[in-house]
């Protein structure tokens, strides 16, 4: 390991210690979001709290896996890609908030919570 290689690491701890501390809040914004969108009573409500989650999953896909968490970043960004494909298909008609894309949220913040209580 290099000098600067050492010095590197204690900055990149301090870095991922403070993306879990962030994922709590975050994971239960995302829950809720896509509670929300599940009891949503109009297609923009709907909408709304997708669009909501999906933004929160592209902010830990954007920096999950530089920092060493690529599973989680991987696991974010497929969840994200689903939310983009079920806003298109509202524009198109279809209403409703689809149990699949929940089941798939749902077990993204479930892995989000062992991470979280992995690193406590």
């Amino acid at each position: 390991m290099t000098a600067t290689t050492a010095n590197a690491l204690p900055g990149l701890e301090r870095i991922r210690a403070r993306f879990v501390e962030m994922l709590s809040d975050r994971q239960a914004r995302i829950a809720q979001h896509t509670l929300d969108a599940w009891n949503g009573g109009t297609p923009e409500q709907i909408n709304e709290n997708l669009a909501a989650a999906q933004a929160i999953l592209h902010q830990i896909a954007g920096s999950a896996g530089s920092i060493g968490f690529a599973e989680l970043g991987s696991t974010a960004r497929a969840c994200e890609a689903q939310i983009i494909e079920h806003l298109r298909d509202m524009e198109n008609g279809i209403t409703a908030c689809p149990g699949d894309l929940v089941f798939h949220i749902d077990s993204f913040v479930r892995n989000c919570a062992e991470l979280i209580s992995d690193a406590a």
